[in-house]
């Protein structure tokens, strides 16, 4: 019978114990039996998996490569088995997700009470910023990205997609004036971003040809929330996504402007995230409850 999960399992413990009496102790076998059934393992792989020594024993590299895989198939199969005995609901841990504001406001935050109601274990570590993080620096399981991403080795989960809507408050047309070509924009207060990828121009199209217009304004801010506030105050006007500003523009608070030339500045929404197809349970079942949630705001968002 095939028993190699039983076999990693004694093997992590001699790893970890760096001694055949030691892990034979915890797993209530003879040294020897251990001894034996290490060497079971190195003439099946074909390769030296540990340096025996008088006083400890070593892993050489292919010994560390088979403990670091094996304990992720053992951790996996814990995974699996407690699930389904005592269901995904028990699942617990920790969750550390990073998304825009605008983003996490209105795309994750009104989801997050019916996902405690379903995984009440399951703790969100949840941080808003437009400033784009490292996963790997910043200890982040999951990011919720708007826009190009980067190459990378991470996982990259499509949601959907966002347009870029250029709005303003009616007060502020009825005093400035509604711009009618891409041409008006350096008359009006057009709020932007100070963060280092963005740059002071509006990539539009101007009869039919893709233009970046250079624009500036009164505000430079570090998030999308703090130019829809001020746009909304009649300051002046913004370039948000439509999931940013749909309920205002249903609403009436805000008005589309130049909507032709926005038109197919469409941006994709990803969930980014670590380790492959073996992703921890807790960081499945999230984005296995979050995406069509995700997927469906974002194609609500779309018909504003």
């Amino acid at each position: 019978m095939d028993n190699r999960a039983g076999e990693m399992m004694v093997f992590t413990r001699v790893a970890e114990a760096g001694s055949f009496s030691e892990a034979a102790r915890q797993t209530r076998m003879t040294p020897s039996t251990v001894s034996k059934l290490v060497a079971r393992i190195e003439d099946r792989l074909g390769v030296r998996l540990v340096e025996r020594s008088t006083r400890r024993l070593s892993l050489t590299d292919e010994g560390r490569l088979y403990y670091e895989r094996s304990v992720a198939l053992l951790s996996e199969l814990d995974a699996i088995e407690g699930e389904l005995t005592h269901g995904a609901c028990n699942a617990g841990g920790t969750v550390r997700i990073n998304a825009s504001v605008g983003f996490g406001v209105r795309g994750i935050e009104p989801f997050l009470p019916e996902f405690w109601r379903t995984y009440p274990n399951i703790v969100v570590d949840l941080s808003l910023s437009d400033e784009i993080v490292d996963l790997y620096l910043d200890r982040t399981d999951i990011a919720f990205r708007v826009g190009p991403l980067a190459d990378s080795g991470l996982v990259a989960r499509k949601l959907g997609t966002a347009r870029r809507m250029i709005v303003a408050a009616p007060d502020y047309l009825a005093c400035r004036g509604t711009p009618r070509t891409v041409a008006d924009l350096p008359a009006h207060n057009c709020l932007g971003f100070n963060f280092r990828r963005a740059a002071p121009v509006w990539p539009l199209r101007d009869g039919g040809r893709a233009v970046e217009r250079v624009v500036g304004g009164t505000l430079l801010a570090n998030n999308g929330e703090t130019v829809h506030r001020m746009v909304l105050a009649g300051v002046g006007l913004g370039r948000l996504a439509d999931f940013h500003v749909r309920h205002d523009i249903r609403a009436g608070r805000l008005v589309e402007v130049l909507a032709e030339a926005g038109q197919g500045e469409m941006e994709d929404v990803h969930a980014l995230y670590l380790g492959g197809p073996r992703v921890p349970q807790r960081i499945r079942l999230f984005l296995d409850f979050m995406a069509p949630r995700m997927q469906a705001f974002l194609r609500d968002a779309a018909t504003a």
